[in-house]
């Protein structure tokens, strides 16, 4: 949206839509479409879930009675319970993994400025649908990178309410406010992979991430490692099944950007978005196949699905 040079520039990629309609091909069918769109609803509809404040709604707690008790503080003598407290409620509102980490504020965007009693960040995964993101690079992929967005907002929601509801404050992030892989790797959710995706060891790349920032006093995680840099030099499935030549096909990762739109500094291997973009532009839906292919995602789900294959399931044995 900035940077006129692009070819990209201003072009968004449901342009062609109608177009891969009128195809007739599978995975972008309108039917395949009205999944897709319709996934993205509470997440796009339910603008409570980013909020920095209180939601002002009915079930306000004790109304009735006159008390408020997100202005009775919950005293946290073990901030090792009170994590556990926390990760339990994630967990009970829909979250497949959560991790905690000190809030390192060189994550945070450029011009965001955040309190400084706001010390830790509680990072959340949301798994996607396997036999969704098998079917990449169709709109059914699509769908369930939307389904796990509108989840996100429900348990950043929730989430957000519990942590007030005890009497402290909690600031509820999807990719906006911070970087959240660099988050997740510090809450000890996962590695970072080729195709620049944390990689956890449950479902791989195959998730959607998620933070709160909050004053509450709890008890970080560590980093863990398992092996993801080794296997990724010698793996390179998602390098050759992309289909914008956008991920580094390189043996070792390095500090260089390769593209005006990374960030460069970090010891990585560079994913050249503005590539990956174009090809969303093309296919009129974004895409997984990175993900899709990983080995990481392949230990819990399928290699590759069709669309008529994912419509019949759960109706019609596969």
């Amino acid at each position: 949206m900035w940077d006129p040079s692009w070819k990209g520039y201003r072009k968004m990629y449901d342009e062609r839509v109608l177009e891969r309609i009128n195809e007739g091909k599978a995975g972008y069918s309108k039917i395949d479409y009205a999944l897709a769109y319709a996934s993205w609803i509470v997440h796009d509809a339910f603008k409570g879930a980013f909020a920095w404040e209180k939601i002002k709604l009915q079930r306000t707690p004790a109304a009735s009675i006159g008390i408020d008790l997100t202005k009775i503080k919950y005293e946290v003598g073990d901030p090792h319970k009170m994590s556990v407290y926390v990760k339990r409620a994630a967990k009970f509102f829909g979250a497949s993994l959560v991790g905690i980490c000190k809030l390192n504020r060189l994550w945070l965007y450029d011009g965001v400025e955040i309190d400084d009693k706001f010390e830790y960040a509680i990072v959340i995964a949301i798994e996607m649908d396997a036999d969704g993101i098998a079917t990449s690079p169709s709109a059914l992929a699509a769908a369930a990178t939307g389904v796990g967005y509108s989840k996100m907002a429900f348990i950043l929601a929730c989430m957000g309410e519990f942590i007030r509801n005890l009497g402290y404050d909690a600031i509820q992030c999807g990719n906006d406010t911070a970087l959240s892989i660099p988050l997740a790797i510090d809450a000890g959710l996962g590695e970072l992979g080729r195709n620049g995706l944390l990689i956890t060891p449950e479902y791989g790349p195959r998730v959607r991430l998620c933070k709160i920032f909050t004053d509450l006093p709890l008890e970080p995680d560590k980093p863990i490692e398992f092996g993801v840099k080794d296997f990724c030099r010698k793996c390179k499935l998602c390098a050759i099944h992309c289909e914008a030549n956008a991920i580094s096909m390189d043996d070792e990762p390095s500090f260089e950007a390769v593209c005006k739109s990374n960030n460069p500094g970090a010891l990585k291997w560079y994913v050249d978005v503005e590539k990956c973009y174009l090809y969303w532009c093309e296919n009129a839906i974004d895409c997984s196949t990175c993900i899709k292919v990983c080995p990481y995602n392949l230990r819990t789900a399928r290699k590759t699905l069709s669309p008529e294959e994912f419509w019949r399931l759960g109706v019609i044995d596969v």
